[in-house]
């Protein structure tokens, strides 16, 4: 039997290293020339460390198709030539349409120069929505779709409508449409909100709004001032009735205090009345009690013993002295006189009983 010593492999020559050295440094050369004058696209393809900034994510493709890899913010490495990268941002982004023409419903080409749509591309759906419309999904659902809701709009509106009337509810009815498509389609595309700036119209037609706006504006001015003159009047009319209110419940106030003070007056009078009264019959009563006492004592004084005594110092009293023949015929008879002056004295006491 034949026997074989066994092989080995060869060490590579000396001349296989010296060819492939010059190769590789011509390689190294070649990509730190060509990626920093490179595009986009062929750096993202070259580059082998590459950095994600904060609001958005890394997506990576591998021979055009899409991998389910998503990187956060950070640095990363990927394969060079064979590995592609983009960046998408999943924080707000405001995308801005520009020069949308569209035609009014009466036949009128106006223009909308710029169109604001706030965005958002929700970060679970990033495979999703890349899967299905590529890195330039905003393209799709907003700028091209923002041209198809816009001529919609002005195709089912006039002029006046789009112009005036209806121009403050384009920013919701473009969001609500936008939305509507996007959630139905596009889940992870969130729109937020949109501005619509006001659009060009022809100049003939804008001096004809301009005459129109300033008529409206004159009547709107003519109306306020009636409104101040209105108002004006009113609080005339208001200062009237309550100047006459306060003249009126002055007068009613000075009116009762002069009531009162009559009153006053009135039952001051009546007591001084009742006062007087009682005063005059307190006086009548003392001048009836005195002519009783009086009547009641001259009653008792007229006894034919008193009367014989005020007769005789009558006659002593007399210092005349009657003489001659008819003097005898005088009526000397003291007690009959006496009678008579008893008796005329009972009648005065009785006729001043009967008096009282």
């Amino acid at each position: 039997m034949d026997s074989r010593s066994p092989t080995h492999a060869s060490p590579p020559s000396p001349h296989s290293t010296a060819i492939l050295m010059p190769f590789l440094s011509f390689f190294a050369i070649a990509a730190l020339v060509l990626v920093p004058s490179a595009s986009t696209s062929f750096q993202n393809t070259l580059s082998i460390l590459h950095q994600v900034p904060e609001g958005h994510v890394g997506v990576y493709w591998r021979g055009g198709a899409l991998l389910k890899t998503i990187t956060e913010p950070g640095f990363h490495v990927k394969m060079p030539f064979l590995t592609q990268y983009e960046l998408v941002q999943v924080t707000l982004q405001t995308d801005q349409v520009t020069d949308i023409p569209c035609g009014t419903k009466g036949g009128v080409m106006i223009n909308f120069e710029k169109i604001e749509v706030v965005n958002r591309l929700r970060k679970e759906f990033v495979f999703e929505t890349l899967l299905n419309y590529g890195v330039h999904y905003d393209k799709t659902w907003i700028y091209d779709k923002i041209h198809h809701e816009i001529n919609q709009f002005c195709s089912s509106h006039s002029l006046q409508q789009v112009y005036i009337d209806v121009f403050d509810q384009i920013d919701e009815k473009m969001k609500d449409a936008l939305q509507a498509d996007c959630t139905r389609y596009a889940q992870g595309i969130e729109i937020i909100s949109v501005r619509v700036t006001k659009p060009k119209i022809p100049e003939s037609i804008r001096r004809n709004f301009e005459q129109m706006e300033e008529e409206r504006t004159k009547v709107l001015i003519a109306i306020e001032k009636q409104k101040v003159a209105e108002k004006e009047a009113e609080t005339v009319k208001k200062m009237a009735i309550s100047e006459a209110e306060k003249n009126a419940n002055v007068s009613k106030i000075l009116m009762e205090q002069k009531l009162l003070e009559k009153d006053s007056a009135r039952r001051q009078e009546e007591i001084e009345n009742e006062m007087y009264l009682a005063r005059e019959k307190s006086l009548a009563d003392a001048d009836f009690y005195r002519v009783i006492r009086e009547a009641e004592a001259n009653r008792l004084k007229l006894t034919p013993e008193f009367l014989q005594l005020k007769f005789i110092e009558a006659i002593a009293n007399n210092t005349k002295i009657f003489f001659g023949d008819k003097v005898p015929n005088m009526v000397l008879d003291q007690r009959l006189l006496g009678n008579f002056l008893h008796e005329v004295s009972r009648g005065a006491a009785t006729k001043v009983k009967a008096d009282i």
